[in-house]
């Protein structure tokens, strides 16, 4: 009997050693945990790496600024060296708020912005003189022997489009910059927004100008009445772009009409005009040969030139500082 019962503790400690191994092999505890991974690192979202596009040329609403009547020094004087050539893209922003004038006008505002440091004083002349028109203006004009370039002063019965290149000076010698420079490439530029402005059906004939097909890719802009300009306001972003509705009228505005007759002659209103397919620009029956390498010493042959009598500018006229009506006082429409 004894070794019965030694036989069974035998065999009962067997099975309690081999259940204590197989309870060993399932224990988790004997194997690693999986391993931790830390977690991906947030990163703030991706800024924008350039700023939007602002609107580098204004639309022509400008306010009135009175303008000292002594020449500034700013803007500084023609740098050495010509500016690095603009693309077409950069040509077509720069000449948007003018490609719509009647080009006898714009051949004026072309010629005169290279002539820039002289725009200031004379947007502040033609302000405080705006009450005088057609030969009073052109009197007045002699009476107080004013010296700029006759370009610029073709522009004084105009002093709203001398104040819009006067408040942006940045513009206008880019603009001036780019008839020396590159005078070709911006008349194309300004045929590209008439075509633009002519397919988007802003750019017609009214009762203030008429549009002259005047050959492939060629419109020309002419005043119905050769002697009576009225300055056309509009925004790029609109006549530049498609229709955002049935109606295109009254996108184009028109001031009041400014006489120009023979009074202006001396100052290049003898028929300026353009050639288009040579890239020239005509006054008083010459082409305008002013460019980067002469513009120093360049005198264009006037019909009747204007040279300023020896001695100081005067002033022999009422300056008028409060009463300024430019040509759009008188708002019309398309």
């Amino acid at each position: 009997m004894p070794c019965q019962i030694a036989r069974h503790l035998t065999i009962l400690s067997a099975g309690l050693a081999l259940t204590s191994m197989l309870l060993s092999a399932q224990d988790p505890q004997q194997y690693p945990q999986p391993q931790q991974y830390p977690q991906q690192q947030q990163y703030p979202p991706p800024q924008q790496q350039y700023p939007p596009p602002q609107q580098q040329y204004p639309s022509q609403q400008y306010p009135q600024a009175q303008y000292p009547q002594q020449p500034q020094a700013y803007p500084p004087q023609y740098p050495q060296a010509p500016p690095p050539p603009m693309p077409p893209q950069q040509l077509d922003g720069l000449v948007q708020r003018i490609a719509l004038y009647p080009d006898g006008l714009l051949t004026q505002v072309l010629t005169a912005s290279t002539f820039y440091p002289q725009i200031p004083d004379a947007a502040g002349w033609a302000n405080q003189h705006a009450y005088l028109k057609g030969p009073q203006l052109a009197e007045a004009i002699r009476a107080d022997n004013l010296p700029w370039d006759p370009s610029v002063i073709a522009l004084l019965p105009f002093p709203n489009v001398l104040n819009m290149m006067a408040q942006d000076m940045g513009w206008t010698q880019a603009l001036g910059n780019a008839v020396l420079n590159q005078r070709p490439e911006l008349m194309d530029a300004v045929q590209r927004m008439r075509q633009e402005a002519y397919n988007y059906g802003y750019l017609r004939n009214n009762e203030y100008d008429r549009v002259v097909m005047a050959g492939p890719g060629d419109i020309e802009i002419v005043p119905v009445n050769p002697e009576m300009y009225y300055v056309p306001t509009y925004n790029p972003y609109v006549v530049f772009a498609p229709p955002r509705g049935p109606l295109v009228g009254g996108a184009i505005r028109f001031g009041g009409g400014i006489t120009i007759g023979a009074a202006f002659a001396p100052w290049g209103w003898g028929h300026p005009l353009f050639d288009w397919r040579a890239h020239s620009i005509i006054i008083d029956n010459h082409p305008w040969g002013r460019t980067w390498v002469n513009h120093g010493g360049y005198v264009h042959p006037y019909a009747e030139p204007w040279r300023p009598a020896p001695g100081a500018r005067m002033e022999h006229h009422e300056v008028r500082r409060d009463e300024h009506r430019d040509e759009h006082h008188d708002d019309r429409r398309h």
